[in-house]
C-alpha cells in the first residue's frame, strides 16, 4: 500500500476517534504513529542495542538508550513533581520482578524484539514478529492471571524516587547513575576492542542519537496526554483478556483483573484504553515507514520457528511478571523514578547473555 493511501486511512481513523471516542485517544493515536515511525525509521531496537554491545563490543545502541533515559527523565521528573495527577511507572520489588526480568531478557534475544520491537517489526510486516505478536498477547494475559500467586512469593512496596526524595534529588541521582553507566560501557568497549586488536566503535551514531531525542519527546507527550508513562505490555494482555472474557470466563476473583485500575478496562471498549490506542498507532507508524522502506526478513526453518514462537509466549508472560518490558519497566520506570526499573535492567541483561547463547545455538 502506498504512503498516500496509508496517510489518508490514518487521518480518517484519527478523525473517527476524535468524533466517536475522545480527543485524548485521537492525540494518543498520533503519538503512537510517531513512536512507530521513529522506532522503524531509525531502527531504534532495544534488543539490538544490547546484542551489539555484547557480541560486537559496539556501544552505540546502549549509549543511545542511556541518552534516551536521561532526556526522558529530564522531561518527566519535573512534570511529576509539579503535577501530582500524573503517575509514575511504579512496580514492586518482588520475586516476580526478578524472575520476569531475567526470562524477558533471555526471550527477547531469541524473538529478536522486546515489547516495542515486536510491535514495530510486526507493523513492518516481518513474518516472525507478526506471528509472535498474538503469542506475546496470550503470554501477557497468562502472566496477569498468575501474577497474584507470584507476588505471594515475596514482594516489597513499590518505591518512587520522585515521591521519596523530590524531583530534583531524584533527577540528580538518576542522571549520575546513567552517566556512571555510560562511562563503564565506554571503558568496557574500548578495552575489549584493544584486546581484539580492533579500532573502537564510535560511542555516538546519528540514528541512535536522533531516535533517542524523538522518542524522549514522544514519551513525554504520552505522559502528559495519557496521565501515565508510555507502556506496551498492558495493551497486549488486555486484548487477550477481552477475547477470553468473550468466551465466558469470569474475572471477578482474579487478583490482577479485579484491581480497581484494571476491572473497568474489561468493561470498556479497547479503543478507550490508552496503552492499546498507542500500540495501534505504533503498528500504523511502522507500516507507514515500511511502505517506503520494506523490511528484509530471513527465512527460518521449522525448529527456529518453534523456538521463536515459544520465546514470544515467554516474552508476554515474563513482561507481566516484571511489570513491563524495555519500555514500561526500563524507559518509563527509570525516567519516572521507579526503583523497580533499576532492578529490572541488570536482571534482563543477565538474561540477554543467556539468550544470545541460545540464539547462536539455534542459528538465528
Amino acid at each position: 500500500m502506498k504512503r498516500t493511501s496509508l496517510t489518508l486511512l490514518m487521518l480518517v481513523f484519527a478523525g473517527w476517534l476524535l468524533w466517536s471516542v475522545s480527543a485524548r485517544q485521537a492525540a494518543l493515536f498520533a503519538v503512537g504513529i510517531g513512536l512507530g515511525a521513529v522506532l522503524a525509521g531509525q531502527r531504534f531496537g532495544f534488543t539490538t542495542g544490547w546484542r551489539i554491545l555484547v557480541e560486537d563490543k559496539n556501544p552505540a545502541g546502549v549509549m543511545g538508550q542511556l541518552l534516551l533515559l536521561a532526556l526522558a527523565a529530564l522531561l518527566a521528573m519535573p512534570l511529576l513533581g509539579y503535577f501530582p495527577e500524573l503517575t509514575a511507572a511504579l512496580g514492586p520489588p518482588s520475586v516476580s520482578l526478578l524472575v520476569g526480568a531475567f526470562v524477558f531478557g533471555l526471550s527477547m534475544q531469541i524473538a529478536d524484539g522486546c515489547g516495542s520491537g515486536t510491535l514495530y517489526k510486526a507493523g513492518m510486516g516481518i513474518p516472525m514478529n507478526a506471528a509472535i505478536l498474538p503469542l506475546f498477547a496470550l503470554g501477557s494475559f497468562l502472566g496477569s492471571w498468575h501474577l497474584g500467586w507470584w507476588l505471594d512469593l515475596g514482594r516489597a512496596p513499590a518505591v518512587g524516587l520522585v515521591g521519596e526524595w523530590g524531583w530534583q534529588a531524584a533527577l540528580a541521582a538518576t542522571l549520575a547513575a546513567l552517566a556512571a553507566t555510560a562511562l563503564a560501557v565506554a571503558w568496557y568497549c574500548r578495552r575489549a576492542s584493544r584486546a581484539r586488536g580492533q579500532a573502537a566503535h564510535p560511542l555516538v551514531v546519528r540514528r541512535w542519537l536522533v531516535g533517542a531525542l524523538l522518542l524522549a519527546l514522544l514519551a513525554t507527550l504520552n505522559l502528559v496526554i495519557a496521565g501515565q508513562p508510555w507502556g506496551v505490555v498492558y495493551g497486549f494482555g488486555l486484548w487477550a483478556a477481552k477475547l477470553v472474557q468473550a468466551g465466558g470466563v469470569d474475572f471477578a476473583h482474579n487478583w490482577f483483573w479485579s484491581q480497581p485500575g484494571n476491572a473497568p478496562r474489561l468493561q470498556e471498549a479497547v479503543l478507550q484504553d490508552v496503552t492499546s490506542i498507542t500500540n495501534i498507532g505504533i503498528l500504523a507508524g511502522a507500516l507507514w515507514v515500511s511502505a517506503a522502506r520494506p523490511a528484509k526478513a530471513r527465512a527460518l526453518n521449522g525448529q527456529q520457528w518453534a523456538v521463536a514462537l515459544t520465546a514470544g509466549l515467554l516474552l508476554g508472560y515474563s513482561s507481566r511478571l516484571a511489570f513491563g518490558c524495555n519500555v514500561g519497566a526500563m524507559l518509563s520506570g527509570i525516567s519516572t523514578g521507579s526503583l523497580h526499573g533499576w532492578i529490572w535492567v541488570p536482571l534482563a541483561f543477565a538474561g540477554t547473555m543467556v539468550g544470545l547463547r541460545v540464539r547462536r545455538h539455534f542459528g538465528f
